[in-house]
């Protein structure tokens, strides 16, 4: 149902964590975050999408559809959206540190 694994996200900004703490970045990364970050945002616009849809079809009383399959799929787009939104918030905190530190 839903092409975004929080687990997996999870694992690899971990990953990334330990990497960023090892070794120095290149300056080009800046590609690199703006693609996961646009494919982040998109694979929770799609869990989004899907549950809508599912919603709706079980609205129109369409049989394949049950009321378990549409509560969770609206579960997993609520999750994902809030996992995107401290995502958010963390980059906008990291931001302002940033700003604030004195050259």
């Amino acid at each position: 149902m839903s092409d975004m694994n929080v687990n997996q996200v999870l694992a690899q900004m971990r990953a990334m964590s330990i990497e960023a703490g090892a070794k120095p970045q290149p300056s080009d990364t800046s590609g690199d975050f703006a693609a996961m970050l646009k494919q982040s945002i998109d694979a929770v616009n799609n869990t989004q999408q899907n549950a809508s849809g599912l919603a709706k079809s079980f609205e129109m009383g369409q049989s394949d559809v049950s009321l378990a399959e549409v509560m969770i799929a609206s579960q997993k787009a609520s999750v994902s959206f809030q996992a995107m939104l401290q995502v958010r918030n963390k980059l906008v905190d990291a931001y302002k540190d940033v700003m604030g530190m004195s050259m």
